[in-house]
């Protein structure tokens, strides 16, 4: 019967995606995210039918 090894728990390097996330949700991006944000909903808005409320009659 073979002897049990033992595993030793190790850090292991998070994954891209969750250090991905980990780097936008950082206070120190929250500036940065927010412009993308309103930027992304300003095309979004220019881009839609509603764009038509700005049109001066």
């Amino acid at each position: 019967m073979p002897s049990r090894q033992v595993i030793r728990g190790k850090a292991e390097e998070p994954s891209y995606v969750r250090s991905a996330v980990g780097a936008i949700a950082s206070p120190s991006n929250r500036s940065v995210m927010t412009a993308v944000v309103l930027f992304a909903a300003g095309v979004a808005f220019l881009h839609s039918s509603w764009s038509e409320i700005l049109i001066p009659l």
